[in-house]
């Protein structure tokens, strides 16, 4: 197996482009490789551009009608019918949407094909994480689903246990809907309630289907306002436990940087110290129970400047073996570049000055009366009984 980390990266997929009144600015997606070549992370990392999802790949998660769909709107955006979610306000129809569309997700899928066939140990496609989509439709600015056609991949290859955690702001539903009825795959998802955010699911009593899956779906709906401390203690008070005692064959993990106290479409109050401490704490955890295959993701994430590029640098560091340090000065050039592009000033350093984070253990106890642990008791009631754990 080769040690070094895959970037799955096709200067091409910047073309994700629903317009430029549109929150998800693919600008985001330009900033964070240049960032990643700033900082020589480029160097340390194996830079593939996969070939675009085929139809019989796109056909492992997604309906066929839902397929030509999304090829007639690309071909003719003004023919796009919003049954199935296209043309809509979130999901606007833009030529060339199936082709771009394809080369995401055929990113992520090429992921998964070298991690699981040992050609790289991590391997990070940061303009995937699509995680809305749905098998019949399109959903929250997400056409194709790159993360459940890497999932449905690594099964086709053999996989009998594969995790995926998503710490997006939004719950990552369309994966939990593409394996509900699957036990090979534990989804977990820490989220903004649903009562306050989009998608209006990933309710804690969300446990998969009734039978051999029920159990393989765990949902921690964070009350709004949650900042460092609280989100790191929910991720701490869940995950691990259930990655240990599930031991993934592979680790797959969105990192959705909406979940930001700047970001404009969400509520949580999460900084970007934290987000590169659960980054580091789901690398560690592959390395534990997945012998180090794992393959990370992007995902949302709408403060295209301030946040993104740096959240996901980090990433790409931390998969790459070569972590950038959070105190680390961003190089004058990628400022430069960011004014230039955006017209907005860009971040100095590669923290909010909260390294490193601190958050209390959920084994030193809990206060029922406390909204943020609720919310993990509420969790861990629904579905560690169900998979033989203590709640």
């Amino acid at each position: 197996m080769s040690g070094r980390a895959q970037l799955m990266w096709d200067e091409a997929v910047t073309g994700y482009d629903f317009g430029p009144d549109h929150p998800m600015d693919p600008v985001r997606l330009a900033l964070t490789r240049g960032l990643v070549e700033a900082f020589g992370l480029d160097r340390e990392v194996d830079v593939v551009s996969a070939k675009p999802a085929g139809e019989s790949t796109l056909r492992l998660v997604h309906r066929e009608d839902y397929i030509e769909a999304v090829k007639a709107a690309s071909a003719d955006p003004g023919s796009a019918d919003p049954a199935y979610g296209l043309g809509t306000v979130d999901d606007p129809a833009f030529a060339g949407m199936h082709e771009v569309s394809a080369l995401i997700a055929g990113q992520s899928v090429g992921a998964a094909e070298a991690v699981w066939r040992g050609e790289a140990l991590h391997a990070v496609n940061f303009a995937g994480g699509l995680h809305h989509a749905m098998p019949g439709g399109a959903s929250g600015f997400c056409i194709y689903n790159d993360a459940s056609l890497a999932i449905a991949r690594l099964l086709e290859l053999g996989a009998e246990r594969v995790a995926y955690v998503d710490v997006d702001v939004h719950h990552g539903d369309g994966v939990q809907a593409a394996f509900w009825e699957d036990p090979r795959v534990l989804t977990i998802s820490l989220h903004e309630h649903p009562r306050t955010l989009f998608p209006q699911t990933g309710w804690p009593e969300e446990t998969g289907a009734e039978g051999p899956a029920e159990g393989s779906a765990v949902n921690v709906a964070l009350p709004a306002g949650t900042g460092d401390a609280g989100w790191l203690r929910a991720f701490h008070a869940v995950v691990p436990e259930l990655i240990a005692d599930f031991r993934p064959q592979v680790l797959v993990t969105q990192h959705g940087a909406d979940t930001h106290f700047e970001d404009p479409l969400a509520h949580l109050a999460v900084s970007l110290d934290a987000q590169r401490a659960v980054q580091v704490a789901c690398h560690d955890l592959a390395h534990e129970y997945a012998d180090g295959k794992w393959i990370a993701l992007g995902g949302g994430g709408y403060a295209v400047v301030e946040v993104v590029p740096r959240s996901w640098t980090h990433l790409v560091a931390i998969a790459a073996g070569r972590a950038v340090e959070p105190t680390a000065v961003i190089p004058e050039g990628w400022r430069q570049e960011v004014f230039a592009r955006t017209r907005q000033l860009a971040p100095a350093r590669m923290t909010d000055g909260r390294w490193p984070v601190a958050y209390a253990d959920w084994e030193s106890g809990y206060d029922p009366a406390d909204r943020l642990d609720q919310a993990v008791i509420a969790a861990r009631r629904a579905v560690f009984p169900l998979r033989g754990l203590l709640a």
